[in-house]
């Protein structure tokens, strides 16, 4: 089989969509050895992925005016790309496909992560809003099978573009070996002196924005009178100057920012973290949540949605709007020895189920039964 990926993700975004493109697509490398795979992006980043898989290799913008011109290729070039080179099926890692798809000569799959913009429109500028409907709108559409990484998403598909639940598949995000693996207490300790981390610490970890609800995890610090400092980990965008001004104004909450930190060194932030503590109002998956749980660290994080999902029977569930509750759930977590032993275990059980390899093959399987469907 000749596969088609995605991989401008991959190679060029650092967090969730890039994180899921390189797992899957060196699961599927790693575990379907007999199988090839073109990888699509405009550049690559060999800093952020370097696939050196026998069975894959990367196709970039043969001439100047391609490069220069990157979405003309990738709505067009792409396209003959995968007829020349015989590609069987087409798979779109986050919400999109070229859109001259050629469709009568190529099978294809997208993967849609959520429906934020559909979902809370205000966090949005109409023509980012009216993009990414379009694109996202024109895949479903056109795609053969559509995977959604949770049942939240696959029911926002259904609701907003009237899709066949019939069409869409269930695959759920998975994880990378790395985060199953606890480091050595030297490790650790090389960790806490590399980024000067504090003895103890609540973990964020998430781009820092109004959806992700930092601002009332602060709050809650604050009115809870939890001492324990917060390490963040995410990029700032405009709602970070709230962030700040209320730790202008609050200087009893010690916070740590990293805005960005090596992707090996992660899973021992979250090892490291007391409690990893996730109340954003909406998510497509939420997968620092799965990667804190496979770290054996107690999670915190917000009701509904597709929270649970992603947390199972481990996790504590809260209402992210109520920093009163916020601050109780912190603080059974760092306070109850046996609790924090029970959601450590019951969390790591079913963060297990989430491995990558599992994920690869389910994924194989849909490509496989969009080809004997032809």
């Amino acid at each position: 089989m000749r596969v088609g990926l995605d991989a401008k993700r991959a190679f060029l975004n650092k967090s969730g969509l890039g994180s899921y493109s390189r797992n899957l697509i060196s699961a599927l490398c790693s575990n379907f050895p007999e199988s090839e795979f073109v990888l699509y992006s405009t550049r690559t980043n060999a800093d952020l992925f370097s696939p050196s898989f026998p069975n894959a290799r990367v196709c970039t913008p043969d001439t100047f005016l391609q490069r220069k011109f990157h979405q003309v290729w990738r709505s067009y070039g792409i396209p003959k790309a995968l007829i020349r080179e015989g590609i069987d099926i087409y798979h779109g890692l986050s919400h999109e496909l070229p859109f001259q798809f050629p469709a009568d000569k190529v099978k294809s799959v997208v993967t849609i992560h959520d429906l934020i913009f559909l979902r809370l429109p205000k966090l949005y500028n109409p023509f980012d809003r009216a993009l990414y409907e379009r694109k996202t709108r024109y895949a479903c559409q056109k795609a053969d099978r559509i995977i959604a990484i949770s049942r939240q998403t696959a029911d926002d598909i259904v609701e907003f573009f009237g899709t066949s639940p019939g069409k869409i598949e269930v695959i759920y995000q998975g994880c990378h070996p790395g985060f199953y693996q606890q480091l050595s207490p030297e490790e650790k300790a090389a960790l806490r002196k590399k980024y000067d981390l504090p003895d103890a610490y609540i973990l964020y970890v998430g781009t820092i924005e109004e959806r992700k609800n930092l601002l009332r995890l602060l709050r809650a610090l604050h009115t809870g009178n939890i001492k324990l400092p917060l390490v963040v980990i995410g990029k700032a965008t405009a709602y970070a100057a709230e962030v700040f001004r209320f730790l202008e104004e609050h200087n009893t909450v010690h916070v740590n920012f990293y805005d960005s930190i090596a992707n090996a060194d992660l899973p021992g932030f979250y090892q490291l973290a007391e409690v990893f503590v996730y109340p954003s109002l909406y998510e497509g998956f939420g997968i620092p949540i799965l990667e804190a749980l496979a770290s054996r660290t107690p999670v915190i994080t917000s009701q509904g949605g597709c929270f649970s999902e992603a947390g199972g029977p481990s996790a504590l569930y809260v209402d992210p709007m109520n920093t009163a509750e916020i601050a109780r759930a912190i603080r059974r977590v760092t306070g109850e020895s046996d609790l924090r032993k029970e959601m450590t275990e019951t969390g790591y059980g079913h963060a297990y189920g989430f491995r990558q390899d599992l994920v690869a093959g389910k994924v194989m399987n849909v490509y496989k039964n969009v080809l004997q469907n032809d």
